[in-house]
């Protein structure tokens, strides 16, 4: 997986990042709000954070297809990518 952020920690970030990870389980205060354990999944969304690559490509379009995709507004890309990708999904059975 591509790292994003590959900044090197600074010594302060680094040493507050040591004296958590020295910490027993039990100081951890669970009813704080941002600190409670996940017991339900129910609403949790398979994929939702999962990014596929992207490769950028040249390719020769029907002008009539893409002025159509283009009538849509912004991100007509995006939608011919869809497009494209429930092609193979279905061509793939």
């Amino acid at each position: 997986m591509k790292m994003v952020n590959t900044r090197k920690l600074s010594a302060d970030e680094q040493a507050a990042l040591d004296v958590l990870r020295d910490r027993p389980d039990c100081d951890i205060d669970l009813t704080d709000p941002d600190a409670r354990e996940v017991t339900s999944w129910s609403g949790a969304v398979r994929g939702a954070l999962f990014r596929p690559v992207k490769k950028p490509v040249a390719m020769r379009l029907d002008a009539d297809i893409l002025e159509w995709f283009q009538r849509q507004g912004p991100g007509y890309q995006t939608r011919i990518n869809a497009a494209l990708r429930e092609y193979v999904a279905h061509h793939q059975r």
